[in-house]
């Protein structure tokens, strides 16, 4: 699952939706990841299964994220 960078979500909204919402990620896990969106202009942020994939997307995108669309495995 990929987040891309955008110009309304703030460095730390990113990095606490991710370490609230990403099961195994800390706050410190999603500043590094949130650091990466910012300067690359997306990082994957989670990968496995799809029901989960699905169901983590839906709640980064309703937090405010800018979303990559899923991938069909």
């Amino acid at each position: 699952m990929i987040v891309r960078n955008d110009n309304h979500n703030t460095f730390e909204h990113v990095a606490e939706t991710l370490a609230r919402t990403l099961p195994g990620v800390s706050i410190d896990n999603g500043h590094q990841m949130a650091d990466t969106i910012h300067n690359s202009g997306q990082a994957i942020v989670w990968s496995g299964q799809r029901e989960p994939a699905e169901h983590y997307w839906e709640q980064l995108q309703a937090a405010g994220l800018t979303m990559a669309p899923l991938e069909r495995s």
